[in-house]
């Protein structure tokens, strides 16, 4: 079911989401060659508790898999979403790491997402990343009262396939609230004018996550990878619907 927020609902959606965006601007200077994804991970964690939040990923659970051990999904190179954190993943120069990072407070949520380069990196990876930053502009630009999903679908897919890239299969944005995944499935391509109404006061999670090589994925566990080995990046916000442009309510 589709939930439209009320005042008080979207400020305590503010609250939330603030935490986020405060996180991955701070990350900035956390990322580097040499660190490990443990250390970024206790990092947000720490972070967020002392914000009076709680990791919305951690203990998160589905079936078939052990609930997600950690704050944050760090996602290296190949790792396209979910990756997790480890003492014996240290960053090298050169590595792209998504940082994905969901915050639970007052009985909401927030999420998004950003993918880091550590130290410097190939044009490749750059021209990557800036592609599917753009792509996630372009989304955001087309959501706003009376439009569908599926313009924010179009948007984003027919723009990354026009760079030569792919969107990641079956991956997708989604609603967020009171649940950390709510209606709409929000996909990275589809149908202009098709799909759910997007109506003032709605919360949703838009991420387009891109590969270099090929849309198809691999599963293992929790984590998905590029399944040619190519790179991927990652970039989400939670944004309010509003009659005219969204409201990044991620954005530091």
């Amino acid at each position: 079911m589709i939930t439209i927020k009320n005042n008080n609902e979207i400020a305590k959606m503010r609250e939330s989401n603030r935490i986020v965006g405060l996180l991955l601007h701070k990350l900035d200077d956390i990322v580097k060659p040499g660190i490990s994804t443990y250390d970024i991970d206790k990092f947000a964690d720490e972070l967020i508790r002392n914000e009076a939040g709680k990791p919305a990923f951690k203990g998160y659970y589905i079936p078939g898999l052990p609930p997600f051990p950690a704050a944050v999904c760090s996602s290296v190179n190949s790792c396209i979403v979910h990756g997790i954190p480890s003492k014996k993943k240290i960053l090298q120069e050169g590595d792209i790491i998504g940082i994905d990072v969901g915050v639970y407070k007052n009985g909401y949520y927030g999420d998004a997402a950003k993918t880091f380069q550590v130290g410097k990196i190939s044009e490749q990876a750059a021209v990557l990343m800036a592609v599917t930053r753009e792509a996630l502009k372009r989304g955001i630009s087309q959501a706003r009262d009376g439009a569908r999903v599926g313009d924010i679908s179009h948007a984003i897919g027919s723009y990354v396939m026009s760079q030569g890239y792919f969107v990641a299969d079956n991956l997708t944005g989604h609603g967020i609230g009171t649940s950390l995944h709510e209606d709409p499935i929000v996909p990275n391509f589809g149908v202009k004018g098709k799909g759910p109404r997007l109506r003032k006061g709605m919360t949703i999670a838009i991420e387009p996550m891109v590969n270099i090589g090929t849309n198809r994925v691999i599963e293992n566990g929790w984590e998905f990878y590029v399944a040619d080995g190519s790179l991927s990046a990652h970039f989400e916000h939670t944004i309010l619907i509003t009659e005219n442009e969204a409201e990044l309510l991620t954005e530091y």
